[in-house]
């Protein structure tokens, strides 16, 4: 099948692009807003982008009930967040922290999580989260937008601080298998990472 994304006119039940784009990492970013409100929200448009220095970035489309989506708001106005790596184990609290509430509302609180304080930046990080990523605010990129009410923005990042569990080192390197990330496929969909293969990169 081909279809111009123009029209839209793919003949199919639900739009298959993010379908097409899977797995993609999820970004459970927690910031604070100026009065000092914890969000913690998960955006499936997530990457690390560069590693020298390492960069991430996340891209966020649309608004909430109440307005503009928090997350990018918070960062910019206060110029830090925090990535918290969803896992398995925390797959229902990271689902929980998707729902469009209020910003007066504390996500870990509503999810039942436990903030832990950050080293560097002010955002708290997720205690049962095994592995975060603080960050100080570098960019944001203006992307086009087919509604003029939403905003469709990408926020860049700069990773200052590396938090990994103790316990999830083995042999000096980081074993996803004991971490278990999810990822986001399309629709509802999500994956787990439990199979890891090995391969070098051939020489010239």
């Amino acid at each position: 099948m081909f279809y111009e994304t123009a029209t839209m006119a793919h003949g199919l039940s639900y739009d298959p692009f993010k379908a097409c784009v899977a797995p993609r990492p999820i970004g459970w970013l927690t910031t604070l807003s100026r009065e000092g409100i914890v969000n913690l929200a998960p955006y499936s448009f997530f990457n690390a982008v560069a590693e020298d220095p390492p960069m991430v970035m996340f891209a966020t489309t649309g608004r909430d009930p109440h307005g503009p989506k928090d997350t990018l708001r918070n960062i910019e106005a206060t110029g830090e967040f925090v990535f918290n790596l969803a896992t398995y184990k925390l797959r229902e609290q990271m689902n929980r922290t998707s729902a469009p509430v209020p910003p007066e509302v504390d996500e870990l609180s509503l999810a039942g999580l436990t903030p832990v304080p950050s080293r560097l930046v002010k955002p708290p990080r997720v205690a049962e989260s095994p592995i975060h990523l603080e960050c100080v605010y570098h960019q944001t990129i203006e992307l086009p937008s087919n509604d003029p009410e939403e905003r469709n923005a990408v926020g860049i990042g700069r990773v200052v601080g590396v938090h990994i569990a103790d316990e999830v080192i083995r042999n000096g390197r980081v074993d996803l298998s004991l971490v278990r990330p999810i990822a986001r496929l399309g629709y509802h969909d999500f994956t787990v990472v439990e199979t890891i293969f090995e391969m070098r990169r051939p020489r010239a």
